[in-house]
């Protein structure tokens, strides 16, 4: 599949097949696709839906539908899917089928097949656990996490919390009651991190990552709008909202000492994408909460209150927008940074791509995406090129 707009235009590599292997897509289906959309965000679960034409066509199509009896295209096959710009590969879904779909359709060529499914976290929240995990914090127990999942090229990226409390097997042991998923997540909440499973940088290999909610790393290409011919994103529409700022006040009986001592958290912690935090700017007029610390030391308390006014800030400023693939000539990477240039020096400069929705089809390519981040104006003057 290729689109014009550059030397050798955009093209499309399609990888199926029984979990955990992924081969190239048979021609023949991939001549059958009638639209693929990915959806990558760092707040809802990610997932793809693929459609083929299915219809019966000859007297082979008889007795089933074309893929139908495909074991490639079965529940819990992997897809894997490349988007190559010029000679420049971008693994943008690694994932499997949860669910598919057959309409027979009221005639010929008409029946269709879809595929839906999630990324690989889906395959690491289909067992519920019961598992100790003794004089491990939560780097440690992320990081055996990941390894487990080696079949899937996993390489973990676990970066340390700014609070760490390494259990003590005399006092207590980490207990997981859930799904590695749901624990990764439930670990990463409690230190305002996220945790998601990046594809790539090559097909059948994936980064779990667990840390800050701006992950480290050089920009992305830099996004250009309102422009003119410059110009490589359109319908962008900017808001600026801090309904959810929070400051969080209370205290604790330290569970170690027993003393009472008092937890504050009044400005966002988070790596600053922009000049002037909103939390900073607005102080004294956001909400303030009560924490629960019943059983935690006053470091775990005081991690968990900054968590909570981290996560506030996180979209105090929301752009979102249609991305021209051609023109920009590269595949938006979700939960990494980019630059924007030409929306005013209020909203200039550096985001976190909180989410990209990747449409494909026969000729088109479209990225739609959503950009966030806790500040206002640039912190430099000057954009990345």
């Amino acid at each position: 599949m290729s689109l014009l707009g550059n030397i050798l235009g955009v093209r499309m590599n399609l990888m199926i097949g029984p979990s955990p292997v992924a081969l190239p897509m048979p021609i023949e289906a991939l001549e059958a696709i009638d639209e693929l959309e990915v959806k990558l965000s760092d707040t809802e679960p990610s997932g793809f839906k693929l459609v083929l034409h299915a219809g019966r066509n000859g007297p082979l199509d008889f007795l089933e539908t074309p893929f139908v009896a495909d074991p490639r295209f079965f529940v819990g096959a992997r897809v894997i899917v490349t988007m190559i710009f010029d000679i420049t590969p971008t693994v943008i879904f690694d994932g499997l089928v949860s669910e598919r779909h057959v309409t027979p359709g009221d005639g010929p060529n008409q029946g269709k097949l879809t595929l839906l499914g999630r990324d690989l976290s889906f395959e690491m929240d289909k067992e519920v656990k019961s598992v100790e995990h003794p004089a491990m914090d939560e780097t440690v127990i992320a990081t055996l996490i990941a390894a487990s999942y080696a079949q899937f090229g996993m390489i973990p990226m676990v970066l340390p919390p700014k609070v760490i409390d390494p259990p003590i097997p005399i006092d207590r042991t980490p207990q997981q009651r859930c799904s590695d998923w749901s624990y990764l997540n439930h670990m990463a909440k409690r230190h305002g991190y996220e945790t998601y499973v990046d594809p790539g940088p090559v097909p059948a290999v994936n980064t779990l990552y667990w840390g800050p909610m701006v992950r480290p790393g050089i920009p992305q290409r830099t996004m250009t709008i309102n422009s003119g011919p410059a110009s490589d994103a359109y319908d962008v529409d900017i808001s600026h909202t801090a309904e959810k700022l929070t400051i969080v006040q209370g205290q604790v009986a330290d569970r170690q000492t027993g003393v009472t001592m008092p937890v504050l958290a009044l400005v966002p912690a988070n790596e600053p994408l922009g000049l002037v935090p909103d939390g900073v700017l607005r102080m004294g007029q956001t909400r303030i909460v009560p924490i629960e610390t019943s059983g935690l030391s006053f470091a775990q308390a005081m991690a968990r209150a900054q968590a909570m006014v981290d996560e506030s800030a996180r979209d105090v400023v929301r752009i979102t927008g249609t991305l021209n693939s051609a023109r920009y000539n590269g595949a938006l990477k979700a939960r990494d940074r980019v630059f924007l240039r030409g929306a005013g020096t209020s909203f200039n400069g550096e985001y976190k791509v909180s989410e990209v929705r990747h449409k494909i089809k026969p000729g088109h390519y479209e990225q739609g995406f959503v950009l966030t981040r806790g500040e206002l104006g640039p912190k430099l003057s000057l954009v990345m090129p």
